[in-house]
C-alpha cells in the first residue's frame, strides 16, 4: 500500500523533472539507477531512501526539502499544488515562460480577460 508522503515526494521528483525538461532515463543516469526506478519513486509505489533522495536532490538542483514543499498542504481535500502535477499544465507554463516578456504579458492580460468574460 502507498504512502501519502512516498506519493507526494514521488509527485515533487516528477515535477521538478518535468519542470526543468529532464527524463527519467536522464535522472536515472544521473543518480546511477535504472529508469523504471525513477518511475517507481514518482508513483509512490517504492519509498526513496534519504541517500537517494539526496543523489536525486543534486541531480534535480534543488535542497531535499523541495520534496516535503506542500505535505501539509497535500491533505487538504483540494491541494493548488495539484495544478502543476498536470502535463498538459507543465507545459503550457514551459511554452509561456518562453515567450519573451513583452509578449509573455500581453499573452497574461488577454488570458486575464478572456477567463472573467466566460
Amino acid at each position: 500500500m502507498k504512502h501519502s508522503v512516498d506519493v507526494h515526494v514521488g509527485k515533487r521528483i516528477r515535477h521538478r523533472r518535468w519542470t526543468i525538461g529532464v527524463t527519467q532515463q536522464q535522472l536515472a543516469e544521473a543518480v546511477g539507477i535504472k529508469f523504471q526506478q525513477i518511475q517507481k519513486y514518482e508513483t509512490g509505489m517504492n519509498r526513496v531512501s534519504a541517500s537517494r533522495l539526496w543523489d536525486i536532490a543534486q541531480a534535480l538542483d534543488v535542497p531535499v526539502t523541495y520534496f516535503f514543499e506542500g505535505l501539509a498542504a497535500e491533505d487538504a481535500a483540494a491541494a493548488p499544488s495539484d495544478l502543476l502535477a498536470d502535463r498538459e499544465a507543465l507545459q503550457l507554463v514551459r511554452a509561456y515562460y518562453s515567450i519573451p516578456e513583452a509578449q509573455r504579458r500581453q499573452i497574461f492580460e488577454l488570458a486575464r480577460v478572456l477567463s472573467h468574460a466566460a
